[in-house]
């Protein structure tokens, strides 16, 4: 318990220098579009094809789970629509962002740390924290929403063409389905999730990197639990963030 708390402050500490910039806007600018580029481009196929087969399994699933005659048809359309807005793409694209892109932080700040950049970024007075981990905050607060948001279209368009060409529902009642009962809140509630997600991602992963000691092997180890963490901060903020907002 006690190691607990002082990571946790630890991490607040950390978290502290993050937001102490000590160069001009410029130059932060340039490294938050460069960290953009990596975060959001070079993961956007991945993520589209998960949405697509995220979207399309759903809905057979759904639908083999539900055969009732009781029950209409369009009520898959529903269930997919509110799985993927409020939980499957936050929660499962949040997972697959702190394998791919959180651990790509951990192992570059981390490599950079052994290698002793990080010490010679401060002996030049720069504050390295702020210098190489806001980016990669920022840049992945502004991506990831924007990638949630289009998984969520791709995971309907992917439920449509599984559910209509695989013959469980009619193109009428997919649509239908997909319009009853919308509630508004749920898009700002996937939208807060995501920007929590994100943060919690990238400053837990450039956090491990940036405390990294020893050699390579102390680096790879590093990324694999800045994975397991952060996948352990997104299912708990999941639970908070529901009990606080729904």
């Amino acid at each position: 318990m006690i190691k607990f708390l002082q990571g946790l402050g630890s991490y607040f500490l950390f978290l502290r220098d993050i937001f102490v910039p000590m160069d001009s806007f410029r130059i932060y600018g340039r490294l938050i579009l460069d960290e953009c580029y990596i975060v959001g481009c070079k993961t956007f196929f991945v993520f589209m094809l998960i949405s697509f087969f995220m979207g399309s399994v759903t809905v057979l699933q759904t639908a083999y789970n539900i055969s009732n005659p009781f029950v209409k048809d369009y009520v898959i359309a529903t269930v997919l629509r509110d799985t993927a807005v409020v939980e499957l793409a936050p929660m499962i694209m949040g997972i697959f962002f702190a394998g791919k892109i959180g651990s790509n932080m951990a192992t570059e700040l981390g490599t950079m740390k052994i290698s002793e950049q990080i010490d010679a970024l401060k002996t030049m007075g720069i504050n390295a924290t702020s210098y190489l981990v806001l980016p990669r905050v920022i840049a992945s607060i502004i991506s990831y929403p924007i990638l949630v948001a289009l998984s969520i279209g791709v995971c309907i368009v992917g439920g449509y063409l599984a559910g209509v060409y695989g013959g469980v529902i009619s193109p009428a009642d997919y649509e239908y389905g997909i319009r009853n009962g919308f509630i508004p809140f749920s898009l700002p509630f996937a939208l807060i999730k995501t920007i929590v997600f994100a943060f919690l991602i990238s400053t837990i992963s450039c956090y491990k990197g940036f405390n990294v000691s020893g050699g390579a092997f102390e680096v790879g180890k590093i990324s694999t639990e800045a994975v397991t963490k952060s996948c352990v901060a997104i299912l708990c903020s999941d639970y908070l963030l529901a009990e606080l907002l729904l």
